[in-house]
């Protein structure tokens, strides 16, 4: 059994540490040395960033903008009636007391904002996915290479203690050699399916709808579309783009992979025929170097959703929860064994026994073993542990001191990458090739 305190663990991991941000490193700054956000996009994830943000040292909130009056006036609620608000985020981008920007708006608009950002010199923080379409991935890149700003995307399992920990055993060769992939992250339940709830006061008034729409096609004023976007292909990236990013991102940290040579997804829409023009329930199936995964969501899961990732290997078998993990190891015995639901029963008893005095003298008792347990191990994060705040903390650290962040624009779009060919394969019903090397599809 492990279970270690994080301090221990950072200590333990080494070289991994100093990839992991933690609160401790802001103790050398002084009071008035801060870091001055904005945010925008004051929805769940928004409030969440902030709040989160804030609960680390040397960091203050300078503003926020959103398109909705009634986050902006919850804002100042929360956070005070000094806070600056506004509709219109490039107010933000101008202000010379705002030194990081963070992103959590729609899918759509996410490359808009952080490359704007980026150009007027702050450090981006870009909720996941980093993009919704593969070229506006490479825009971003190419954006933050050119400017040298600090641009960190919003994956927070790659900040995980639990996850550096399982990294370090799957590197060390602790369930062999990686064969397949099996994830899912289940739902059933409105909100979970995105049922988000919509303001009373939601109008044309309170809601600069006709902003909010950027270059997707014009519509009259539309609330569901504004506060339940993920449901539509023209504002979010659906299921793969929501969920399937979080495998994906915890994968490629974990293995090292770059992304998957082909891509080929099913689904339906079963449970949320609520106008939406995405399915509720995908699969998807991605070759990879070496291995092969398997993901899936279902929002239509009579038996209460859940989720739950599988790394088989030749030697073991990894199971990973979202901070912590399992490690149970096993081993093919070298006897091909005899019996049970074998050719072996349908042979004459002296061939049986001939058989047998062969098979013992050629395999010791340890190789007749069927099959060979290797003992379980299991590492859980301390309690009250928040791998998000540690995210945060990251990027914080690298606007501080220059730092590497913990993933930048290219680990995002690889990230994305597979979770936007799924949508790919999905609406034109064919496998997508991929080149993860290069981000580009093939053929």
């Amino acid at each position: 059994m492990i279970q270690q305190s994080r301090r221990t663990f950072l200590r333990n991991v080494g070289g991994t540490a100093a990839l992991l941000g933690s609160l401790s490193s802001f103790a050398k700054y002084a009071p008035s040395d801060k870091i001055r956000i904005g945010c925008v996009g004051m929805g769940i994830m928004g409030f969440s960033d902030v709040k989160d943000s804030l609960s680390i040292p040397g960091v203050e909130l300078a503003g926020v903008a959103d398109l909705y009056t009634g986050h902006l006036t919850k804002v100042k609620e929360v956070y005070g009636k000094e806070i600056f608000t506004t509709r219109d985020y490039r107010e933000l981008l101008e202000r010379k007391d705002i030194d990081a920007i963070i992103v959590a708006t729609p899918d759509f608009w996410h490359d808009t904002i952080s490359i704007a950002a980026m150009e007027k010199g702050k450090a981006v923080y870009c909720e996941k996915p980093m993009v919704q379409q593969i070229s506006e991935g490479h825009q971003v890149i190419a954006t933050q290479a050119r400017t040298k700003a600090v641009f960190q995307v919003g994956s927070q399992r790659v900040s995980s203690v639990g996850l550096a920990e399982a990294r370090k055993r799957y590197l060390a060769g602790d369930i062999g050699e990686l064969v397949m992939v099996e994830a899912h992250m289940d739902r059933h339940d409105a909100i979970g399916a995105w049922q988000y709830s919509i303001p009373p006061d939601a109008s044309p008034a309170t809601v600069d709808f006709d902003t909010w729409l950027k270059d997707t096609p014009k519509i009259p004023f539309d609330p569901v579309r504004f506060f339940r976007w993920r449901n539509y292909q023209a504002y979010g990236t659906g299921i793969p783009g929501d969920l399937f990013v979080h495998l994906i991102s915890g994968l490629h940290f974990m293995t090292g992979a770059l992304g998957p040579q082909r891509v080929f997804a099913t689904g339906s829409l079963k449970q949320w025929n609520d106008g939406r023009d995405v399915p509720d329930v995908v699969m998807a199936l991605m070759d990879y170097p070496g291995f092969h995964v398997n993901l899936r969501v279902n929002f239509a899961d009579g038996g209460g959703g859940g989720e739950f990732t599988r790394l088989v290997g030749t030697e073991g078998v990894l199971e990973l929860g979202w901070d912590s993990f399992k490690i149970k190891k096993h081993k093919l015995a070298a006897a091909p064994g005899y019996g049970g639901w074998d050719t072996y029963n349908t042979w004459p008893k002296d061939t049986q026994d001939a058989y047998v005095k062969e098979y013992n003298e050629k395999y010791t008792p340890e190789q007749r073993q069927q099959p060979v347990q290797q003992g379980e191990s299991v590492f859980t994060a301390p309690e009250g542990y928040n791998s998000h705040i540690d995210h945060l903390a990251n990027f914080y650290e690298s606007v501080r001191s220059g730092r590497k962040v913990v993933e930048d624009a290219t680990f995002g779009l690889r990230a994305a990458g597979p979770a936007l060919l799924t949508n790919e394969s999905y609406f034109q019903q064919r496998p997508i090739k991929w080149d993860p090397v290069k981000m580009v599809e093939v053929g």
